[in-house]
């Protein structure tokens, strides 16, 4: 029988969730499956410097709320979308470590946002902060980025080929979205409104 673990273990799932959808939700579950997280806090991106526009960030925030209710390892977070100025990730783990240091961090990131990671601010200091792990599609190639021993793992997911922005170009085609998300983000969408060709981003 393994020993008790003597520290939570959280997974910090960040991002700008423009709309969340199963994909996210999937890899949060198998993440936290494989690393014995004790919780995985959703956090959504206030002001993204990388992304330009988004939907306005109370209604990413909602939606992730209502995506991650059923869950009981799972949180939706406000440390990004209550922060003044630009989100940077540093910044959200520096806050989680401050606020539960007797807590690891177990940042969990897609392909696409690795991939960029050498422009992220502070990035030296980001390996410090939390084990990082890549989710990505199976038989994906990955081309990791130089980082201390240890320091990234990579889990495949195979929900991963759906994409937010694939969900928002099928709410301006008039397409279906069930079962690409979860029931009460699609009726959240359809109710306010997003992602309409004109002004699509409330």
């Amino acid at each position: 029988m393994p020993a008790p673990q003597s520290r939570r273990r959280i997974g910090v799932m960040g991002g700008t969730f423009d709309p969340i959808h199963n994909g996210h939700l999937v890899a949060a579950s198998e993440v936290a499956a494989a690393f014995n997280l004790d919780e995985v806090l959703f956090v959504p991106t206030g002001d993204s410097w990388q992304k330009g526009a988004t939907t306005d960030a109370e209604h990413r925030y909602a939606m992730v709320v209502i995506a991650t209710e059923s869950n009981p390892l799972f949180r939706a977070s406000r440390i990004d979308v209550e922060r003044v100025g630009p989100t940077y990730t540093v910044d959200t783990l520096r806050e989680l470590r401050a606020t539960k240091p007797e807590t690891d961090l177990f940042f969990i990131t897609g392909t696409d946002a690795m991939a960029t990671i050498d422009t992220w601010k502070d990035v030296d200091e980001l390996w410090q902060l939390a084990h990082f792990v890549v989710v990505t599609r199976p038989g994906h190639s990955l081309d990791l980025p130089a980082a201390p021993a240890g320091a990234i793992s990579v889990v495949e997911i195979p929900a991963l080929e759906i994409s937010s922005t694939a969900i928002r170009e099928r709410v301006r085609a008039g397409r279906p979205l069930w079962y690409l998300l979860p029931d009460g983000v699609v009726s959240y969408i359809a109710k306010n409104e997003l992602y309409q060709p004109e002004g699509g981003h409330k």
